[in-house]
């Protein structure tokens, strides 16, 4: 569990750096990919796909600050060199927005958009981050159809790690 606003904004820096990461990596190609088939979010674009990150993760915390579960203005992402400056623009206004929040609103309750029900605060901010860990494992899945490098998450590739295994079980025998 969160316990702190620092601790949270701490780990949502680095989810965004990965987002970053990610979308940094991406060819020119992929401005304007979308899928061939589907409706709705099954066929939005990459494009649409970073600007839905990038606003979506200001509609928790306007949630999460008592405002509503209130979507801003999409980010203008109509192009592979505005992708980065979206997650960034979005990044600095949720540390905006939660910024010097008091700790104990991690435990107050935040009433659903969509039903009688509500979530304790920290809740609502784990919500974004797998949220935006969805949507970025979305691009990832779509850069991966392409042919297109996907980064390895922490550095090391399954290959890497499955190269290791035999030396790695010597070693606790």
């Amino acid at each position: 569990m969160i316990e702190s606003i620092a601790s949270f904004l701490r780990y949502f820096d680095a989810v965004n750096r990965r987002a970053m990461r990610d979308v940094a990596a991406l060819p020119s190609g992929a401005d304007g990919w979308a899928p061939a088939i589907g409706e709705g979010e099954k066929a939005w674009s990459i494009n649409t796909l970073i600007g839905h990150m990038a606003g979506a993760r200001l509609y928790f915390a306007s949630a999460y600050r008592g405002d509503g579960w209130t979507s801003p203005m999409p980010p203008d992402v109509s192009s592979r060199d505005r992708w980065l400056p979206a997650l960034e623009e979005s990044a600095g206004k949720l540390h905006a927005a939660l910024d010097g929040t008091p700790d104990a609103w991690l435990q107050r309750k935040v009433a659903m958009i969509d039903s009688d029900g509500a979530l304790s605060g920290w809740r609502v901010l784990m919500m974004m981050l797998e949220h935006d860990i969805h949507h970025r494992s979305q691009i990832d899945t779509y850069a991966g159809i392409n042919g297109w490098d996907v980064p390895d998450i922490y550095g090391r590739s399954a290959e890497t790690i499955g190269s290791l295994q035999a030396s790695e079980r010597a070693k606790h025998m």
